[in-house]
């Protein structure tokens, strides 16, 4: 999965979960079960993702969701790969690269 989430320094739990296609308590509980996950809060306690946590939110989605991970699966596979950050990152931008020629074959 591809979220695309750009342009802001900042984003509120409410954005990300919609982008993500979940409950806000998903996320919430995420930011618990993972220390990679660590948004800023605001003095009302409103949690503020960074691009760094989005990142990490889609590594998460992509192992639990997609791939079919447990949680503990997860928590081992982000510890002992450290390169897997890389690859996903290489994959989403495969991923937007071939929805813009999907979407340029479609214009002609």
């Amino acid at each position: 999965m591809h979220v695309d989430l750009q342009g802001k320094q900042y984003y509120r739990i409410g954005e990300v979960a919609k982008a993500f296609g979940v409950n806000p308590s998903l996320i919430r509980f995420w930011e618990g079960e993972f220390d990679i996950i660590k948004p800023k809060k605001n003095k009302k306690g409103n949690r503020l993702f960074r691009q760094d946590d989005i990142k990490n939110l889609q590594m998460i989605y992509h192992l639990v969701k997609e791939k079919g991970f447990t949680l503990e699966g997860a928590k081992k596979k982000l510890k002992e790969k450290p390169k897997l950050q890389d690859n996903h990152a290489i994959i989403a931008s495969l991923e937007k690269i071939k929805q813009e020629l999907i979407k340029f074959k479609e214009e002609l």
